[in-house]
């Protein structure tokens, strides 16, 4: 059977929600980031065309489009249409995939058999965007490679249909940017030997590929000839990742069980990016020396970003310790986790801080995952 999968993607989702709750930023460049020093998280259309892109650190943004309206951000709005819009996919989709925050997979294989996925697919966009008031963009095609390039090409507020038989014909002509596994290292290097067309790079030999760019070169050459079984993921809100710690003798060592804790953050916040999970609550668990436990947990925009979480459950804590007792046990758990990149907090965070991540994720991943971290998450030998 053939297969049939949409993927739906909100048009600039950040922008969209500021410009629900504030009509005064409708039709002109909107720009969603941190301060002077912040980079920018999202931007309308109106300001792309100035050239602003996201990542791109806001001053110069601003040197590129100095009329444009700078917004710091409203994470708590974001979450929350973020799980609205999940509602009402859920409600009516077979199979659904939360890839990040405003991004989704559906498979309606063999929905034809009973009613047109296209059909279907162009009622439910309706849909959410009368439920919710968010554009969104999407596409129905064979597999999630080519139903993703074709949101792609359907930007702003559009949808399309790409047949098994009309894929190579639409992915053809396409740069090779516009493929996923592409970044900008891999699109200068293939550049440099003349392919810069999907068409091009599926006419390539696997094995030239392969001694390119490594081991991902076969499943470049896949994807470019619209070659992709990756399946649709069914979304769960109770998936989880924890970590707890008994400790050998009851404490009171308030000091000492915080840099707990901020360990416990980083090394769960650098499995969620390992693993591809973005986590939207965090919840702390603690259990005095009576043995009575408690809990308390937080909602968060979906981030992988350990010292934004590591802040939340710290503050945490202080709110659920209010009794003057040793503790047994602490635990630290990151919940309602969907699949997708990791994302930054870039209503905070800056370009250096983001290379930073990238620095100290590579080295763990060399040498492990105690190889570096924040000292204030070591426990140190006393």
């Amino acid at each position: 059977m053939e297969r049939a999968i949409v993927h739906m993607d909100l048009d600039t989702f950040f922008v969209s929600c500021e410009r629900l709750v504030n009509s005064q930023f409708k039709d002109i460049p909107l720009i969603i980031g941190g301060g002077d020093r912040g980079v920018v998280s999202s931007c309308s259309y109106e300001a792309r065309t100035f050239g602003v892109r996201a990542a791109m650190p806001i001053k110069m943004a601003l040197r590129l489009c100095p009329q444009a309206r700078v917004v710091k951000g409203d994470m708590e709005l974001y979450s929350r249409m973020s799980h609205m819009v999940t509602e009402v996919i859920e409600e009516s989709a077979p199979v659904m995939e939360k890839a990040s925050i405003d991004e989704f997979y559906l498979d309606l294989t063999g929905m034809d058999k009973f009613f047109g996925a296209y059909k279907w697919t162009n009622e439910l966009g309706a849909k959410i965007e009368k439920e919710t008031g968010l554009p969104i963009s999407y596409a129905l095609s064979v597999n999630k490679t080519v139903s993703k390039i074709g949101t792609g090409e359907s930007k702003p507020h559009g949808h399309r249909e790409i047949s098994s038989v009309g894929v190579h014909s639409f992915l053809n002509p396409l740069s090779i940017k516009k493929m996923p596994m592409v970044g900008n290292a891999t699109f200068q290097l293939l550049s440099r030997v003349g392919i810069r067309t999907i068409g091009t790079l599926s006419e390539m030999p696997i094995e030239v590929l392969q001694q390119m760019i490594g081991k991902n070169g076969t499943d470049l050459w896949r994807k470019a000839n619209g070659i992709d079984e990756t399946p649709v993921l069914p979304y769960s809100e109770r998936k989880s990742i924890s970590k707890e710690r008994t400790f050998n003798s009851d404490t009171m060592d308030i000091r000492a069980v915080k840099s707990l804790i901020s360990g416990m953050a980083e090394q769960l916040a650098y499995q969620l990016r390992q693993e591809k999970w973005l986590t939207s609550t965090v919840v702390i668990k603690i259990r005095y020396s009576n043995f009575d436990t408690e809990t308390k947990q937080c909602r968060v925009t979906y981030t992988a970003a350990d010292h934004t979480l590591a802040r939340v459950a710290l503050e945490l804590f202080d709110k659920i310790y209010t009794r003057r007792m040793r503790l047994r046990l602490i635990g630290l758990r990151f919940t309602d986790l969907v699949h997708g990149s990791y994302q930054m907090n870039l209503f905070e965070d800056n370009a250096q801080l983001i290379n930073l991540y990238q620095a100290m994720d590579a080295i763990k991943m060399r040498y492990g995952n105690d190889a570096i971290g924040r000292a204030v998450g070591f426990n140190f030998p006393t």
